[in-house]
């Protein structure tokens, strides 16, 4: 509810709340107190339907648009925030894009998108949240199991955008440290989301398969990423910092 919970005072800004993983961790931590600004790039409507589900169940949200791909974008959503709120303690960098180019056939433009989104508006969107985030914050950048493993040959320019992303938030946890403010990355695995609905339940050996490579033997959902992170955004979370957390379910045991 408004005003209570472990988030209650607290004020955070979610990238990529429209849906999926963004979705579940907006309503997550509205549901934990926080006041949410959740963050759009073309979306609107879905946006307004997440800041629905937060008031539904008590909490306070706010919906926000900036297209991270273009130029200045950063800038544009934080002075759009500031509108809005002063101040930030949570900042979850979660917005991002893939790919499904083969590795011969991916061309210069969409490369250089994807680590525009990825990790260039990441970099961007903690550097101008740093001097709005009120001491003891927190900066949780959503990454990928694809950083630590070569899952599939065409995910490669998507995870090395991760690795970026997972190398910022070490020095960001370095740099930030003696404000008291924690910086961490969430690495997902495969996740039941509308992004992966199209190959995921394509067919039962496609959801099959996917449930295989956890050891916990199923697919995650949005919910299961959010609870990780709704911990790191917690007063319990804070001495854990520049951690790279494995959210993938054992997806990466034994690779």
């Amino acid at each position: 509810m408004s005003g209570t919970g472990v988030l209650a005072g607290r004020t955070a800004l979610v990238t990529g709340a429209s849906r999926g993983i963004g979705r579940g961790i907006a309503e997550r931590l509205g549901r934990d107190g926080a006041r949410v600004a959740v963050h759009y790039g073309s979306n609107r409507a879905a946006a307004e339907e997440t800041v629905a589900a937060i008031e539904a169940a008590g909490g306070s949200a706010f919906a926000l648009g900036a297209e991270l791909g273009a130029p200045g974008a950063a800038k544009e959503l934080w002075e759009k925030f500031d509108a809005r709120a002063d101040g930030v303690d949570i900042l979850v960098n979660n917005a991002g894009i893939g790919t499904s180019s083969a590795f011969a056939d991916i061309e210069e433009a969409e490369f250089d998108r994807l680590f525009t989104v990825n990790a260039k508006s990441p970099f961007f969107l903690a550097q101008l949240a740093a001097p709005r985030m009120r001491d003891g914050g927190r900066i949780i950048n959503i990454s990928s199991g694809a950083a630590r493993t070569a899952m599939l040959p065409d995910l490669m320019p998507y995870a090395m955008t991760k690795g970026a992303l997972d190398v910022l938030t070490h020095y960001l946890a370095k740099v930030l440290g003696p404000r008291g403010i924690t910086a961490n990355t969430v690495a997902p695995g495969i996740v039941d989301t509308d992004v992966n609905a199209e190959w995921l339940r394509a067919s039962d050996e496609a959801w099959d398969g996917a449930a295989a490579l956890s050891a916990l033997g199923k697919v995650g959902t949005p919910a299961e990423i959010a609870d990780v992170v709704a911990f790191l955004a917690s007063p319990d979370g804070r001495w854990v910092t520049g951690q790279w957390v494995d959210a993938t379910g054992g997806s990466l045991l034994g690779r």
